[in-house]
């Protein structure tokens, strides 16, 4: 299966580079890797939480709290995955694409070009053009 990157690999080496066009692209590329990286944090904070989550319980038993698991199913709750009382605990597909979902949703529109200036990254660099 073809990637979105081998094909700006074969457009970039296919033509003549123009500075217009590889300045779009560069544009077009940095739009994606901040989508990229909000879904990631999202992740990260979801799997911080569960791991909390599932040491507190590890630790509250070894302590012998009366109610363990209290700690897992309220952060299961929050996340929407508790399962209910009939499930048994077996991955199945329906629960995987209930905690897929959020993160398959279609990307945000761009932002406009003729917003952005010709700044990359910091104040003090930009791009020459």
């Amino acid at each position: 299966m073809r990637s979105e990157f081998d094909d700006i690999r074969a457009h970039i080496t296919a033509e003549p580079p123009r500075p217009s066009e590889l300045l779009e692209l560069a544009h077009a590329l940095l739009d994606d890797l901040e989508q990229l990286r909000s879904r990631e944090s999202a992740v990260r904070a979801r799997y911080l939480a569960l791991l909390t989550a599932a040491h507190t319980t590890v630790a509250a038993d070894t302590a012998g709290h009366p109610a363990p698991l209290t700690f897992l199913r309220r952060e299961l709750a929050e996340q929407g995955q508790l399962p209910d009382g009939e499930q048994r605990v077996v991955p199945d597909a329906a629960a995987a694409q209930v905690m897929r979902a959020p993160f398959d949703e279609p990307a945000a529109p761009r932002r406009s070009r003729a917003v952005r200036g010709s700044f990359c990254g910091g104040v003090s660099r930009s791009l020459r053009g």
